[in-house]
Parts: structure tokens; sequence; C-alpha cells
């Protein structure tokens, strides 16, 4: 395979999944090169980062070489030779997923997860898995096991969690697709914290392993820097599964070219009701919404009748289940694990079955309003996060957080999007929304009609062009110390 001699963007570990299979189409760049440029990138970042739990860097070599090849046949897959960082929480067979705990550090699949495989099937490779706190349990990322993992925008602060090493290496230029999955929040609060694109699928839409594909709580879905590149992933991760009774079918694409959204009538709420929001997350907030109204949407704010009852009936659904699968790890070794988790996993007999049924029903009597809001309004807007974000090594079981001096729950009280969860079959998109004075991003949620996807792509698509993309962080290590 010859290359030409043309343009090829200078700083090649910030490439999109879309620039980077275009030059890899023109033969302006070799899948071989972006790997080697985002490997080199990696050595010099990590050591700062560390949103990897391994690397598998000599084996993505050979992959992109083999991918060059089916460039130069004209067999290129959908993602062929784009460098995937996957959350120590999806199955690889063959490979350690440790879920961030010790209890797990040996522990090797047997299967691959069934989003897993349709990546590497599209042609991803896999060059490192990506930090995650333990069991995926909380809005931060760091555990005993791997340590702490920072924001690349400022290292004395959270990328957010719990698929945070995902969101980080995006950032950083170490990776340049990543999957995350989100029970509470867990894709678009480190996306938002990061200033990267993450999607929440409706449940059902993208197959995910048991018991979790049965909670509809969880999704599996994909983290990017562009909105283009997260509806590729997407669009690769959808669909019926075989091993997934709740998967949906038929599948559902989204256009690779998206209308535009004028004429839109845009809703937004601030606090969603009963959130203490920051300022800087105000007022970037509010410099989003006057980019729609730019873009000719009229844009009305709403009030939804939700209180701090939500957050107490979400946390009652995630001990009930969630709580309890961590729970089965006390007895055996619960010295081992990360103080958050083991305090998690002791409070889940808290959550009874009157109390899940209650919790359940509460979710049931929040959607009315919801949707009587998207009626009449295409989509919602609200922050993804009510802070930018909390330090990289909070303990939530004895560090306060304020925000407008006023505590708040240390682990829901500062993040925006559990509401969403709770209401599963709203597709949800954050997208990042400017900067704190900290320099750590901040970031909107695009919430739209129940499984109506294409309608949040189209408002994040036309979002980012109208902010001209969104920023990476400087490129040299020195800057993130």
């Amino acid at each position: 395979m010859t290359y030409s001699s043309g343009s090829v963007p200078s700083q090649l570990p910030s490439l999109s999944a879309t620039e980077a299979i275009a030059c890899f189409e023109a033969r302006t760049l070799s899948p071989v090169e972006l790997c080697r440029a985002v490997i080199e990138r990696a050595e010099k970042v990590e050591p700062v980062i560390n949103a990897f739990t391994e690397t598998f860097f000599e084996r993505a070599l050979e992959r992109a070489q083999e991918a060059e090849g089916r460039y130069a046949r004209g067999e290129a897959r959908p993602l062929e030779g784009v460098l995937l960082g996957v959350k120590d929480e999806a199955a690889i067979e063959g490979h350690r997923t440790t879920q961030g705990s010790l209890l797990l550090r040996d522990h090797v699949d047997t299967t691959t997860s069934p989003c897993i495989e349709r990546l590497l099937d599209a042609g991803a490779i896999v060059h490192a898995r990506t930090t995650t706190p333990e069991f995926a349990c909380i809005t931060v990322t760091h555990s005993r096991l791997w340590g702490v993992t920072r924001n690349p925008w400022n290292s004395a602060f959270t990328p957010g969690g719990s698929s945070g090493g995902s969101a980080a290496a995006l950032a950083a230029g170490t990776a340049t697709l990543a999957t995350g999955s989100d029970i509470a929040g867990s894709i678009r609060i480190p996306a938002a914290c990061c200033g990267v694109v993450g999607f929440k699928p409706p449940y059902g839409r993208v197959p995910q392993d048991p018991p979790y594909n049965l909670d509809p709580y969880c999704h599996e879905g994909p983290l990017a820097r562009t909105v283009r590149d997260c509806a590729r992933m997407q669009n690769v991760l959808a669909g019926p599964h075989p091993r997934d009774v709740a998967s949906l079918r038929p599948k559902l694409e989204i256009p690779v070219e998206l209308d535009d959204v004028r004429g839109w009538r845009v809703a937004y709420s601030i606090d969603l009701g009963y959130f203490e929001v920051d300022a800087e997350v105000v007022r970037n907030t509010e410099a989003a919404l006057d980019v729609f109204r730019g873009l000719g949407c009229q844009v009305e704010e709403v009030a939804l009748p939700w209180t701090d009852a939500t957050r107490i009936a979400a946390w009652t659904h995630l001990k009930h289940l969630f709580g309890t699968d961590v729970a089965r790890n006390l007895e055996e070794g619960g010295e081992l694990m990360t103080a958050y988790a083991r305090v998690f996993a002791e409070a889940a007999p808290e959550a009874t079955a009157d109390a899940f049924l209650d919790a359940i029903s509460f979710a049931g009597k929040m959607y009315p309003p919801l949707a009587a809001v998207l009626e009449r309004c295409n989509i919602l807007v609200c922050p993804t996060n009510a802070l930018a974000a909390v330090p990289a090594d909070l303990d939530p079981t004895s560090t306060e957080v304020r925000i407008n001096g006023i505590s708040v729950d240390p682990v829901l009280g500062w993040v925006m999007t559990y509401p969403f969860n709770m209401l599963s079959r709203c597709p949800v998109m954050s997208v990042p929304s400017g900067r704190a004075d900290t320099g750590v991003p901040t970031g909107i949620q695009i919430v739209g009609r129940s499984f109506d996807d294409v309608s949040v792509f189209r408002a994040g698509a036309a979002y980012e062009q109208a902010v001209g993309g969104f920023a990476v962080p400087p490129f040299e290590p020195s800057s993130l110390t």
C-alpha cells in the first residue's frame, strides 16, 4: 500500500475516528502510523493520567498492520484500524476483567460481551483497558487496585466515573474511541468532566450481558470526541442480539447526514426542580442555550415537579439490585474492597422489596410531567453535572462536597444524570458546554423523547457544528501535572 504525501493533521492522537478513517481510505495515513502516535502519546501522559489498567500495544500494532492490508484490498470494515479503549468492566475472552477490584485482579473471562464482540467484528483495535472505580459503583474513578485516574484538563480533578478511564483517554489523546456503561450516569458524567461526547442509548438499544441486561437502569454505550464518531460507534453497537432477550429489534441506524434543527422547540431546566447548581455550570448552560437560539430554535424554560426524593428512589433501586450484587463479595473479601464499595455493599439490605417497589412506582410517576414537556418540545436540555468536577481522589465515605456553600450527597448530589436512568427509555447525549475556571469542562445533556435517538443526534450534531467542534487539552504532558 502506498501513501501519498497529502495533508495529514499534525496532532495525530487527537484525530477523530471519522477523520482517521477518511485518511486511511485516502492513503494519506496508515493505521500503523496512527497506532504508533497514540502509543507514544500514552507513554508520555499515562504516568499522570492513569487511564489504563492494561495495554496491548504490540498486538495493536500487529492488528494495525492487518487493517492496512484490508484498506489496500478494499475490505475495510466500519471501524477498521480505529484504536478502542475498553472499560475494565466489559468481558473480552482470554483477557483479565478486574472491575477495579483486588478481588478480581486475576479474573480471566471465557466469553466476550456482545457490545465488544460487535466492535471487534467492525475492525476496531483494542489497545488498552480503561479504568473504572471498583465495581463501577461511584461517580469518580479510583480504586485500591489501580490507583487514581485524573482529568487531562486539570489533574487535581476527577475525570468522573464510572467510565472515567475511557473519557480521560479520549481527552488525553490515548484512544480514538472508548466504551462506557451507564447505570446512573457513568457515560455522561465523565463525558462532561473531560469535554467529550457520551451517549446513553434507550434501554435495550445496545445488547448487554446478564443479569444487568434485565435492569432498565443499565446501558452500554459509546464515548467519542465528536458527535459523528459517537453515531458511527453507536451504529455498530446497536441492534438485537441472540444473547440478550431485552435487545430491541429492528436495529436503528443513525443517519450519516442529519438535518438541522431550525424551528425546533427546545425546553430547558437548569436544576431539574431540585439540584443545587454551580454558577459556572449555570453560565455555560445558558451559553449553550444561546447556541440553540442561534440555530433557529425556540428555547423555553420549563419547571419539572421533581424533588430530592428522586435521588432517594434512585439509590434504593441501585442498592437493591446493584448493591446486592456487590455485597456478595463482602464475606469473602470485604477487607480488600475500596471503602466506597464496601459501604455501598453494606447498605444493600436497606433496600427491601417494599422499598424497591416504592422506587419503581416513584420512577413511573416521574415520567408524565417530562412526557408533557416532550410532547410540545423536541428535546430537553439541562446540565450534565451540577459541578464541573470534584477532586480526583475524593472519598465519598468521608469527604464533603459543597455547591454554592451547600453540602450535597458526594456521590449523586453533584451529578444530574441518574433521573434519566430512572426514565431509561429516553436517549440522552452529553456534549461539552464550556469550561470552569479550573480548566475542567462542563457539559449539557440533550434528552429526547422515548426511543427517539435520531433527534438527540440531530441536536448534538447541530450544536457541535455551531460551536466549531469541541476542544482537546494541550498536548504537552507538563501541562497535566
